[in-house]
């Protein structure tokens, strides 16, 4: 006996119209990818912009900031390290939110951006929001989950990483 297997059952993006389910399901995480960038670039510039926040002393500091929070932070020590030099680390940390930000926004690098982003937020719950309780008010451990989806899949749509694969394609190259 010979079972048939129907083909036509489902029409890809490629050979004519999708329905919305198909495009919502193709741009899933594009919300997401825009939320995150936004909300790191945005992090980013307002620690560079912020007169109080780039000295290691004083009301709404960065090295205030870490002082406080190292008497509750699941990793006292990544407190003490950035302890030794609070302004540098202030810089550190609001240039590596930007370019993790730029990064996501444009689609550059999208999987080493979103790791990026996902070590930040993870580092931030360690130190800054381990206290918080219960634990689902401190935001940084929902950006870290949120960063997950990204670092597993990249930034395959409307991004620098989709037409450079897609020019290496063109030219026999990459696949």
């Amino acid at each position: 006996m010979t079972h048939g297997m129907r083909t036509d059952t489902y029409t890809n993006r490629l050979n004519g119209p999708r329905p919305w389910r198909d495009a919502a399901t193709h741009y899933a995480l594009l919300p997401l990818r825009v939320f995150l960038g936004v909300t790191f670039v945005y992090a980013g510039l307002n620690k560079l912009t912020d007169s109080a926040f780039l000295h290691s002393s004083g009301v709404g500091s960065i090295g205030e900031t870490l002082r406080a929070a190292r008497g509750s932070a699941a990793v006292p020590a990544l407190i003490d390290l950035a302890l030794k030099s609070p302004v540098g680390f202030g810089y550190a940390i609001a240039l590596a939110e930007l370019a993790v930000g730029i990064g996501t926004l444009l689609g550059l690098f999208g999987r080493l951006a979103a790791l990026g982003g996902a070590l930040i937020s993870l580092s931030l719950w360690l130190t800054v929001s381990w206290a918080t309780t219960p634990y689902y008010y401190g935001n940084d451990l929902a950006y870290l989950m949120a960063w997950l989806p990204l670092v597993l899949a990249g930034a395959p749509y409307l991004s620098l990483d989709a037409a450079w694969r897609a020019r290496r394609q063109r030219a026999g190259g990459y696949r």
